[in-house]
């Protein structure tokens, strides 16, 4: 049973930072993109970045954000810095079945997800 398991969400102020960390079990995904979406209350689910052989980012937090991942852990990170209050969401952990060639940026994309972790900005 494919499981992944976000962390390191919390309460952060403004221009702060957090690292999200998102382990999986069940099967490895190097070969298949993973990537970070989130959801603030009120508003539908977004992308926030995702890795494959590649990174992709939204606009909203290029230069902000940065994925990695660590084959051998089966994890995948998100380094969040400078936050900003309208980085408040839950954020989730999303991996895909099969490697679609291009890193998808579309909720509907991705097969497996986390239960999500809250990341919360003060101002």
């Amino acid at each position: 049973q494919v499981q992944l398991a976000e962390s390191g969400g919390g309460l952060v102020q403004a221009g702060g930072s957090l690292r999200l960390s998102c382990a999986a079990s069940g099967r490895t995904f190097s070969r298949a993109a993973m990537g970070w979406f989130r959801q603030a209350p009120g508003k539908e689910r977004e992308f926030v970045a995702a890795i494959l052989w590649s990174t992709r980012y939204a606009d909203s937090v290029k230069g902000r954000f940065t994925i990695s991942r660590d084959s051998a852990k089966n994890t995948v990170y998100l380094q969040m810095n400078s936050l900003k209050p309208e980085d408040t969401a839950v954020y989730y952990c999303a991996a895909q079945q099969v490697a679609s060639g291009l890193i998808p940026n579309t909720s509907r994309s991705y097969d497996y997800w986390g239960q999500g972790t809250q990341v919360t900005v003060s101002s």
